[in-house]
């Protein structure tokens, strides 16, 4: 098990490439690659690479406040969905920063807005680095 750190069910994190602190996501071990809720997803070409740019609500408790973020596309993935739908996602590379400790995930973009939480931890940014209590939440962000 070496240095693995144990997290919650329910962590915070930042994404400092797309200007996000302090978001409240789910760590979902049932769920191989992370994913976040963007709206309004449009790709387009920079310097012959495929970008994407989208829109996000970075405070789940300010639903009004909108942000327009754009990040290069490093792949594509069809992924099954929790209501069992497959469904075509752009993946990205960016950091995230959980408790102090940053490193580098994919991240697939998605409408999550059924979901609770704007973000799911999958499995693949997981791991290495932690093991799961699903009965508490915040064990390492210090939330309640």
């Amino acid at each position: 098990m070496g240095n693995k750190r144990i997290v919650g069910a329910l962590e915070l994190c930042d994404l400092p490439e797309l200007a996000i602190s302090n978001l409240n996501i789910r760590v979902d071990t049932g769920a191989a690659t992370s994913s976040l809720h963007v709206d309004n997803l449009e790709e387009f070409e920079k310097d012959d690479e495929l970008w994407v740019s989208f829109d996000i609500h970075p405070d789940i408790h300010d639903v009004d406040r909108i942000v327009r973020r754009e990040a290069k596309v490093q792949g594509q993935k069809r992924i099954k969905s929790s209501t069992a739908t497959r469904e075509h996602r752009y993946v990205i590379n960016t950091p995230i920063v959980i408790a102090g400790e940053q490193w580098l995930i994919q991240l697939t973009l998605t409408d999550r807005s059924e979901m609770t939480y704007l973000m799911l931890l999958g499995r693949e940014a997981m791991a290495g680095r932690f093991l799961v209590d699903p009965e508490h939440d915040f064990l390492l962000t210090g939330q309640d």
